[in-house]
């Protein structure tokens, strides 16, 4: 059986046009797929997740190694291909009863054959044979995606066993109560929280006894998707285990399409959702120092227009650039169906593959990401607003309880999106992270409500307690009447009698509670406590007015942080990257203009523009230009394929540049000069080429037909 690791595996040598030279083992961007290499979806980034072991694993393995790709392992740790498990050919015994399973005896799948799994002993047993066969295979990393527990599951016999074991207490059915619901949802966590523990434990100590140490990542939705579609997940937890590399976000149109209540008004509001989401994840690992990788997908599971899918891959890909400390990304996952799949186009009866624009358009963004710089500055605008999370949050989503419903998870929208629309880059911050330093370093101003979560335990209060005595400003909003404010949890058991987790909060404060809103002063620090949902904010036109004229000001007043901005837009400037986004339902309709010139990264034509105007509603992806300066050294600005052997001498320019088969190649490049010549040839053969010179901002625009084997490019200065 061959070996990866002797198959020379990805990044040896190789060479990027971006005035950047790529080290061996490049981890930058990556993309998943489970299928052999072929021309068709070469994407050309580091590292080639394979999904799934089976027989032909080493084959596929070999396919792309044989490219130059680091090969690394992906598998679902809650459902896959593993009828074997199933079946009873792993281990003699079937294992029917770890299917999740509804109320009504149905079983939760993932597809006609792949149910969703109760993580039991045996199955981890099975799942480390899994990790071993890709471990003896020479994988260099370890990914278990989706630990997911769907709120509806919860009825089946492995279930029932487990809850015994763990409360040593007979099983109650979740629908009973909110306790039930509540200790259902905390175990269903904490299952898959033991099963990732357990699993990159073995994966550490195995790969370590055969002399390598391969990392163990988990790609996962954010917290805010799985609350809002009932799924139940470790999330924030998971990176504090030491066997813990870190995360991939799994944010995509598919999730940031979930719609949202803002104004009273329920409507997809796909750039916002994703920032949000992103900024749920990043909020995660920031403080573990762990690494996040940000993914984005030109397309999306459910059938949709190409016309639908461009739209919001521009926005979710213009939020995942806005976070300056992040440069690791999923470029897309499933190639092949990005490629080479159907889906529907406005006047056209049956379903058309990807249009050579569309094709173009995804190479210049994902080869961008090859070389995106971290930024030292910010997103624009008002720093150090900041909303609480809690993995919680996951608890109270299904089923309903005392006719008390959060729809659309509007108990945290109502907080964020009322200054995010408003242009605050509003933080956020899960309270399972609080003991460490950073996480609360640079929030002026914390908003926070218990009606969509619970604190997880009494440090959860002892941080916020101090937190505000040095001088941070807590704003809280809430009833406190949700049915799970009284479910049995640490604040009202054992010693603790308290009728909700606010009470508890305010009395290590010394301050009173009132049904009545209030403020009081707390050290150097101030506390609000409002008595509205903030569901309520944002279910109700104009019901957010007043909270945003508290917070502005706590944040102006109370915490001293300087005027809070209000704005219609989002700017980031990466190195020579320029990220926008302009938001609608604003007071402000006026566009944002970043000046030029500009190459517009958005345009598969790559055109150079004297300043782009971005309307509400639009977003950007410029590259700056500095005209008027003398050009030293050619570079690559901008490609839809990737640039290896970029050579720079006095009088010409060479490199080699590949991409997927069948797509078009447009590229500019920075030249000292006017071209006298240029050449292109594949595998000995010339290749027709079109191209333009700028002569305003000495830039070339050309085009040839790409190759996956590369397109070998000589410029004559």
């Amino acid at each position: 059986m061959i070996k990866l690791a002797l198959l020379g595996l990805a990044g040896l040598g190789c060479q990027v046009a971006v005035a950047q030279t790529l080290s061996p083992g490049a981890d930058k961007t990556s993309f998943q797929i489970d299928q052999p290499w072929s021309p068709a979806v070469d994407v050309r980034a580091d590292i080639v997740m394979l999904y799934g072991i089976g027989d032909d694993f080493p084959a596929r393995a070999a396919s792309w190694a044989g490219k130059g790709y680091d090969v690394q392992f992906m598998t679902g740790i809650a459902w896959g291909n593993y009828q074997p498990y199933f079946d009873g050919r792993f281990d003699g015994q079937p294992h029917a009863a770890d299917v999740q399973q509804e109320r009504d005896g149905t079983l939760v799948l993932h597809g006609p054959t792949v149910p969703y799994v109760v993580p039991s002993q045996a199955y981890l047993a099975y799942m480390k044979t899994q990790v071993k066969q890709a471990i003896d295979l020479g994988v260099t990393a370890i990914y278990l995606e989706e630990p997911e527990f769907w709120a509806r599951a919860g009825y089946s016999d492995s279930f029932k066993q487990a809850w015994q074991a763990y409360y040593h207490a007979p099983w109650q059915p979740q629908h009973a109560s909110p306790e039930a619901t509540y200790l259902s949802s905390k175990l269903k966590y904490q299952l898959y929280f033991n099963a990732l523990k357990e699993i990159f434990a073995y994966a550490k100590s195995y790969s370590e006894g055969k002399g390598q140490r391969v990392k163990c990542f988990v790609p996962t939705h954010s917290l805010l998707n799985y609350s809002a579609w009932e799924i139940v997940s470790p999330e924030a937890s998971l990176a504090a285990l030491p066997g813990m590399d870190g995360y991939i976000a799994q944010v995509w149109t598919g999730t940031a399409r979930v719609p949202n209540y803002y104004r009273g008004v329920k409507k997809e509001r796909v750039f916002e959702n994703a920032f949000l989401e992103y900024s749920s994840v990043l909020s995660m690992t920031a403080p573990t120092k762990k690494t996040v990788y940000f993914l984005t997908d030109p397309i999306e599971d459910g059938m949709r227009s190409w016309d639908d899918y461009k739209k919001n891959y521009e926005a979710t890909f213009t939020a995942e650039l806005m976070f300056p400390t992040v440069n690791h990304f999923e470029v897309m996952p499933w190639p092949n169906r990005i490629y080479l799949g159907k889906f529907p186009v406005a006047g056209q009866a049956e379903p058309q593959p990807i249009a050579p624009a569309y094709a173009t358009q995804m190479q210049v963004m994902i080869n961008a990401l090859n070389t995106m710089p971290l930024a030292a500055s910010h997103v624009s605008g008002s720093r150090g607003v900041a909303v609480l999370l809690g993995n919680s949050m996951m608890f109270q989503r299904f089923p309903t309880h005392k006719s008390y419903e959060d729809p659309l998870l509007s108990n945290f929208y109502g907080l964020a999106l009322p200054l995010f629309k408003r242009g605050v880059p509003v933080d956020l911050v899960h309270m399972e992270n609080l003991a460490y330093p950073e996480a609360l370093r640079d929030t002026k101003v914390l908003l926070m409500s218990y009606a969509s979560m619970k604190p997880t335990s009494a440090l959860v209060h002892e941080k916020l307690a101090a937190w505000v005595k040095a001088g941070g400003v807590l704003v809280y909003y809430g009833k406190d009447a949700d049915p799970f404010q009284q479910v049995p949890e640490w604040w009202n058991t054992g010693a603790l009698h308290y009728a909700t987790p606010l009470a508890h909060l305010l009395e290590i404060m010394h301050l009173p509670l009132s049904q009545t809103d209030a403020a009081y002063p707390y050290g150097k620090g101030k506390v609000y406590v409002t008595r509205t949902d903030p569901k309520d904010l944002a279910m109700q036109p104009g019901a957010d007015q007043p909270f945003v004229r508290q917070v502005q000001a706590a944040y102006e007043r109370a915490a001293h942080a300087g005027p809070l901005t209000f704005k219609n837009s989002y700017r980031l400037d990466r190195g020579p990257y320029t990220l926008a986004a302009v938001l609608d339902e604003n007071d402000d309709r006026q566009p944002l203009v970043i000046p030029g010139p500009v190459l517009d990264l958005y345009d598969p034509e790559l055109p150079v523009l004297p300043a782009k105007s971005v309307a509400p509603g639009q977003q950007a992806f410029l590259y700056r230009l500095a005209p008027g300066q003398p050009v030293k050294t050619a570079q690559v600005l901008a490609t839809a394929a990737r640039v290896y052997d970029f050579q720079a001498q006095p009088g010409s320019v060479s490199f080699l540049a590949k991409s997927p088969a069948n797509t078009n190649n447009v590229m500019r490049l920075l030249l000292p000069g006017p071209p006298q010549q240029v050449a292109a040839t594949h595998q000995a053969a010339t290749e027709p080429t079109t191209h333009t010179w700028d002569a305003s901002t000495h830039t070339l625009l050309l085009k040839f037909k790409n190759y996956s084997e590369g397109v070998a490019v000589k410029i004559s200065l």
